[in-house]
């Protein structure tokens, strides 16, 4: 029988137009931007056949005698939540929290978009058979998905009405028997060369006069006219040298659609800027999807707060006053967020649905620090290697070659060898000074959406009277007296 993840590969020959650096790229597995990314993502997909592995991440479905992913389970009970962390976990440690669009994020908007079918469904009444069909079908074909859903930086100081820009912000620009055709551009799509399907939506507050702006897509990635354009590949084949870069380069893209058809049933709304708004804050898919990006945040911070450790370890600082503030500093940040991670499980609760929800408000609380907490943990991990990190040598050979008896006695540390230090450096650097790792701290800020949003978001989402009512009440008792 075929691996799930060389069936995974195969699926990418699927005539899809990916273009890096000017050209087409014809064989994405082979292709050296991708091929260690691929070789990683394959790996997961195969530990749903692993015997000693696939409880972890997937759960048994009847219907078809396989385990799916446990991002596809609705969560009919508390426990489930559970098994969906447990999943997101294996997925995150596997890959050291560096991977976040893994499918499993996309996957889980679609599980709560069908866990909520019916509620969604009484806006719009053809939502329900074609999230059904969709759910399914992903479900049980493991297919990849990941979200696009930015409009394109050309002049945020106007809006929709200027028709500069609405005509390169994705829209209708005709309907069909078939379907509709769209035309413009969205960004910013993490994982697009190899994501079987694009969910696609709106960010904007979009208006009634909005029609062709206002929908809901599942895009296949193979349509035609459909352009994924690529940023600059982070990737290193060179595995020694850059051991993070080497595997786990994950590709963003803008995405080009040039009159591209979209079939009726893979447009699950359409025209209403009113049902299109509500879909973006089910909190039901919200409250799942959400909970997967934390889940990964916190095995992100364990891998630095690790790193951090090791590197302290390494050269003799561990008993500074100063680092060990730094170290816990670190602890505390991987802490709270698994502490929240937790009370999101454990006060999860029934919506009207029936389906059980993580509580989305630990959710945003983590979420909202982790776009400070990230960029403050590789600043500690700077400041802990010092200018350790640029002095390490350009490549493994030297302790092979002529000047080896040197490296081996100037490169050694307090608690290692000096090969095993000289790659912890290069692993740390791969983090912190790589090109891939500048990418990290600035997804790490803004994958979440805007900072200053999301926190005034969470001001506006809270229940401020149950933090006003005890001053009023005071200030009442006080007035009595």
């Amino acid at each position: 029988m075929t691996k799930r993840g060389d069936k995974f590969l195969n699926s990418l020959k699927d005539g899809r137009k990916v273009w890096l650096e000017g050209q087409a790229v014809d064989d994405l597995p082979g292709h050296p931007a991708f091929q260690g990314t691929l070789k990683t993502i394959s790996a997961l997909f195969d530990l749903l056949d692993d015997p000693h592995r696939q409880d972890e991440v997937g759960y048994f479905l009847p219907s078809t005698g396989r385990y799916a992913h446990s991002s596809f389970l609705v969560p009919n009970a508390q426990e489930d939540i559970l098994t969906r962390s447990k999943a997101f976990t294996c997925w995150a440690k596997e890959t050291n929290g560096i991977m976040s669009r893994l499918s499993d994020y996309g996957r889980s908007m679609i599980t709560g978009w069908y866990a909520d079918r019916e509620e969604i469904g009484k806006r719009d009444q053809g939502f329900q058979a074609k999230i059904e069909k969709y759910y399914e079908s992903a479900r049980d074909n493991d297919l990849f998905l990941t979200t696009a859903i930015l409009d394109p930086q050309i002049d945020r100081s106007r809006e929709l009405s200027d028709e500069r820009i609405a005509e390169r912000f994705l829209h209708v620009v005709k309907e069909s028997s078939e379907g509709i055709i769209v035309r413009g551009a969205k960004m910013i799509a993490t994982g697009a060369p190899y994501t079987h399907d694009f969910i696609i939506f709106s960010f904007l507050q979009l208006k009634k006069e909005n029609k062709e702006h206002s929908h809901v897509l599942v895009v296949p990635a193979n349509s035609k006219g459909l352009h994924i354009v690529c940023r600059e590949s982070f990737a290193d084949s060179r595995d020694e040298e850059h051991i993070l870069s080497s595997r786990y380069e994950e590709m963003d893209a803008v995405l080009f659609f040039d009159d591209v058809l979209i079939p009726w049933e893979r447009v699950l709304l359409y025209g209403d800027s009113e049902s299109v708004l509500s879909l973006r804050n089910n909190k039901t898919a919200n409250s799942l999807a959400f909970h997967q990006t934390v889940v990964r945040s916190v095995a992100k911070l364990e891998f630095v707060t690790g790193l951090a450790f090791a590197i302290s370890e390494s050269i003799g600082v561990t008993g500074y006053l100063h680092i060990q503030e730094k170290l816990g500093e670190l602890l505390t940040q991987v802490e709270t967020m698994r502490a929240l991670v937790i009370a999101s499980e454990t006060k999860a609760a029934q919506n009207t649905s029936g389906v059980w929800v993580p509580e989305i408000s630990f959710i945003d609380t983590a979420r909202n620090i982790g776009t400070k907490a990230y960029p403050r943990a590789i600043e500690i991990l700077q400041q802990v290697g010092g200018g350790g990190f640029v002095q390490t040598p350009s490549g493994m050979e030297d302790f092979y070659g002529p000047i080896s008896k040197f490296m081996h006695l100037y490169f050694e540390g307090a608690s290692v060898s000096a090969e095993k230090k000289v790659k912890l450096f290069k692993l740390a650097w791969d983090l912190i000074g790589s090109p891939l790792g500048s990418r990290h701290e600035l997804y790490e800020r803004f994958y979440a959406g805007d900072p200053v949003r999301s926190y005034a978001n969470q001001y506006l989402n809270a229940n401020k009277s149950s933090y006003t009512d005890q001053i009023w009440k005071l200030l009442q008792e006080t007035s009595k007296g």
